[in-house]
């Protein structure tokens, strides 16, 4: 039981598991700061600029939902009806659409940014030294002829 108490411990404690596990925790957080930034500033951006799309009543054989008491169509908070069973390709298209805003912030602020910085710190390889230029069939005919006399 000891051993593998020590077992465990040796590999809890190993160096990948520690970063991995920092990795994820900064990751986690650092998806809600992007999560956020599209959220709360580029998505009503975009709806300023060309209004707000929501495809989420695009579904496949889904139908408006029914309160079982009262009998009446289900709304949302929003006013837009509550859609049940089927296939919901609208949700899927949403969640598309947030996807590629949400790869589009984090490419455009993060990725190139930081690939412009390091473009910079970068050490640039001293230029090679031009050597002769190589041998002409001249040139070897006429050493040929040097050593033959």
């Amino acid at each position: 039981m000891k051993n593998l108490v020590e077992e465990f411990k040796s590999f809890v404690l190993k160096g990948n598991v520690i970063t991995l596990a920092v990795g994820v925790i900064i990751g986690a957080a650092f998806g809600k700061i992007v999560d956020s930034m599209v959220k709360d500033i580029i998505t009503p951006f975009i709806g300023l600029i060309g209004g707000k799309p929501d495809f989420s009543g695009i579904a496949i054989g889904a139908k408006q939902a029914v309160d079982p008491k009262t009998h009446a169509l289900v709304v949302d908070a929003a006013g837009k009806p509550v859609l049940e069973g089927g296939i919901m390709i609208g949700n899927f298209i949403n969640a598309t659409i947030a996807f590629l805003i949400m790869a589009a912030v984090v490419f455009f602020l993060i990725v190139k940014p930081y690939n412009a910085l390091m473009a910079r710190f970068e050490k640039k390889a001293p230029p090679t030294p031009a050597g002769p230029p190589p041998a002409t069939l001249d040139d070897v005919v006429a050493a040929i002829r040097t050593l033959k006399a």
